[in-house]
């Protein structure tokens, strides 16, 4: 998905989302949730852009305010555009929240981080007592790893360390810095650290703990046991 601010403010900001109508459908939903007075924790991703569209308009329309401690600079930069307020977690917890999904299994444990926002999408949803997740059925899976590697946030000082300990200690099958596309050299997230794209030839419910554990890992991309409510079309 690519998007400007003057295709936000224009209205036509919903022209490059795949499949907007559904998307559309599954932001109502997550809209009905909203009530005055609300913190908010809203994820990343085009249907998290598409919910907090709806939930601006409803909010717009019943007189409502609601604050949004948001999960990526992108969506701190939509929320301006939407004259949303926006807080962070040194402030105050959201009420509720609602993101996205890569991948999510029969037990509601996901992958998520092609947006690589994963570290403060783990640190929203931890925080928030009532979680949502919005998907569509494309996002089911039997088992975590079968359409995206696993995001791991590394320390660039420790990109070296994080690959070699990961070679030796994990069961890889693939690995890569994750490059960026319209500059040169890889991706750096808003916490200034690289992300290594990891296909696993397993991932167990232990993975995310053992990696966690690695020396100069900060965060990945594998949600267990948040335990959310799904909401798809």
């Amino acid at each position: 998905m690519k998007w400007t601010t003057s295709d936000m403010s224009n209205g036509d900001w919903r022209k490059d989302i795949i499949n907007p109508d559904a998307k559309e459908r599954i932001a109502q939903k997550v809209a009905e949730r909203l009530r005055d007075g609300d913190v908010v924790g809203v994820g990343s991703g085009s249907t998290s852009l598409v919910s907090l569209h709806a939930l601006a308009e409803r909010a717009q329309k019943n007189g409502w305010h609601f604050t949004a401690i948001t999960s990526s600079l992108e969506m701190e930069i939509s929320c301006s555009e939407l004259h949303v307020a926006t807080s962070d977690l040194i402030q105050q917890f959201p009420d509720w929240s609602f993101d996205g999904a890569d991948e999510i299994d029969g037990a509601l444990n996901m992958i998520k981080g092609r947006g690589g926002a994963m570290l403060r999408e783990k640190l929203v949803m931890a925080s928030s007592p009532e979680r949502y997740v919005v998907i569509d059925e494309s996002k089911r899976v039997e088992r975590l790893g079968q359409k995206f590697p696993v995001p791991v946030e590394v320390i660039p000082e420790s990109l070296n360390l994080v690959r070699s300990q990961l070679l030796r200690s994990f069961p890889v099958r693939l690995m890569e810095l994750r490059a960026a596309i319209t500059k040169d050299g890889p991706v750096v997230t808003e916490n200034g650290n690289l992300i290594l794209d990891v296909v696993f030839t397993e991932v167990d419910p232990e993975l995310d703990a053992r990696l966690n554990s690695q020396p100069g890992v900060l965060a990945t991309g594998l949600f267990m046991g948040f335990h959310p409510t799904i909401i798809s079309d």
